[in-house]
Parts: C-alpha cells; sequence; structure tokens
C-alpha cells in the first residue's frame, strides 16, 4: 500500500499554499450547507480549513497512516471531523454527500478506467440530487513532458528524502515515482532506509468527460489554475466540477 513512510513526510513535502487554493476553489463552488466530504483526504489539512470555515465535513482515506495524522490535526485545532478509512471506488457504509472533494491528483492513482468509471460512479451514488462532485487530475502535459527526470531532495536534523521520476513503459500517459526515505535511530546511531514506488496515470479530458457522463454527472466544467483561467490542454493540472442533478 502506498503512503506508510511517506505520510511521515507529506506535510513537509507540499506547499501549504496549495491548500489555500483548493480551498479557495471549493467555497467558491460549495455552499456551507449541509455535509461535504473531502475523498483522499490525507493528513486533513483541507478537512480543517474547511471545518473552520463552518463547513460540516468528513474525510476519507486508504491510508491508516494518513488518517490518524488527519485526526490529530482536527483535535489540535479543535474541529470535531470524522475520519473514515476507505477505498474510493467502494463507499460502502458511509453517508450521502451535499459535495464530495477529491484533490491532490488522487484519483490517477487507479490503475484502469474501469477503477476510474467505479469510482466515479460511486461518488455519484453518494452525492444527494442537486450536489457538486469537484476533483483535479494532472495532464498528459505533466506526465510526458513536466515530470520525466524530474528529482527532488529534502533532508533535515534526522531525515532525508530522494524523489525520482520516471515515464511509464507500458502505460500512456503515466508516470512512475521512485521514493527513497532514510529515517535516523538514535539507538543504532544509523540511517533506517525505506524505498516506495507511486505510480500515477492521467487521460486526454475526452475520457474524462466521457467517464463522468456515464456516471451520470451534469455540467462538467474544466479549468486551469485553480478555477482561475479557462481550460488548456497544456498544463499541469486540470480542475474538474460537476453536478448530479435533481
Amino acid at each position: 500500500m502506498i503512503y506508510q513512510e511517506f505520510a511521515e513526510f507529506y506535510d513537509d513535502l507540499f506547499d501549504e499554499k496549495l491548500y489555500d487554493q483548493w480551498f479557495a476553489y471549493t467555497t467558491k463552488r460549495i455552499q456551507p450547507t449541509g455535509q461535504l466530504l473531502d475523498l483522499a483526504c490525507g493528513t486533513g489539512r483541507l478537512a480543517v480549513k474547511l471545518a473552520q470555515a463552518g463547513y460540516s465535513v468528513a474525510g476519507a482515506d486508504l491510508s491508516e497512516n494518513m488518517l490518524s495524522m488527519a485526526d490529530q490535526r482536527a483535535r489540535e485545532a479543535g474541529q470535531q471531523i470524522s475520519f473514515f478509512q476507505a477505498d474510493m471506488r467502494s463507499l460502502d457504509g458511509l453517508a450521502d454527500y451535499n459535495g464530495i472533494t477529491c484533490f491532490d491528483d488522487s484519483l490517477c492513482y487507479l490503475e484502469t478506467t474501469a477503477d476510474l468509471q467505479q469510482t466515479f460512479t460511486q461518488i455519484f451514488e453518494h452525492l444527494k440530487a442537486g450536489g457538486h462532485f469537484l476533483f483535479d487530475v494532472i495532464t498528459p502535459y505533466q506526465t510526458d513532458e513536466v515530470y520525466p527526470g524530474y528529482m527532488y531532495n529534502f533532508q533535515d536534523d534526522d531525515r532525508a528524502f530522494m524523489w525520482t521520476s520516471y515515464a511509464s513503459e507500458n502505460v500512456a500517459h503515466g508516470i512512475e515515482h521512485e521514493l527513497t526515505f532514510f529515517l535516523y535511530d538514535s539507538q543504532k546511531d544509523a540511517y533506517d532506509a525505506y524505498n516506495e514506488l507511486h505510480k500515477e496515470r492521467t487521460y486526454p479530458v475526452e475520457a474524462y468527460r466521457q467517464l463522468l457522463n456515464k456516471a451520470g454527472f451534469l455540467n462538467i466544467e474544466v479549468t486551469t489554475d485553480f478555477g482561475r483561467a479557462p481550460f488548456e490542454k497544456k498544463v499541469k493540472r486540470w480542475l474538474f466540477a460537476c453536478e448530479k442533478g435533481y
């Protein structure tokens, strides 16, 4: 399962300003009435921001480590947020929501279009009539031209992290991220090393539209720059907003 050791580094590696932009995108499109689910909520940064803004929000994620960190963040912020462990392809047992968000390219970790279709269908079924679904994905431009050869290193007093990205040899618009972690063990006076391989893939925008339409979604809007700019193909990220009809 992905996000084991990575969960410990997650907050250090991602710019908090990104969450401010996802927050602004969400609050512009979903009113703070009813219930909202932050799917693939990670360490809970967005969920807490939404709760502080008056939203009744819950969070769901596949990773126990992420959920543990999210629950701790909510408690420290004085917010009561319910967190659930869930595979986004099967949301059985969860409530119906007025809005569902799924950001940070989380849908790009699904391996097949069948997985993506199943996820869209599950989300549609767990939205109330008139509810909104917001998500983002990386683009084929990002996987094919930007990510290949990308490298990032991080180090502090007792941790180090190396991230290298490669184009997938077997999957169109696929990318593989090789993650290596070094955690200092004071008892051994040495670093323990851990490795994870994260695989992402994306599709042309027409494929996302077709899958969303098949699931039943209406009024599909695709933008860039966190909703501030119209659709373009040659950008790193697309933002999608769509609705479940009455």
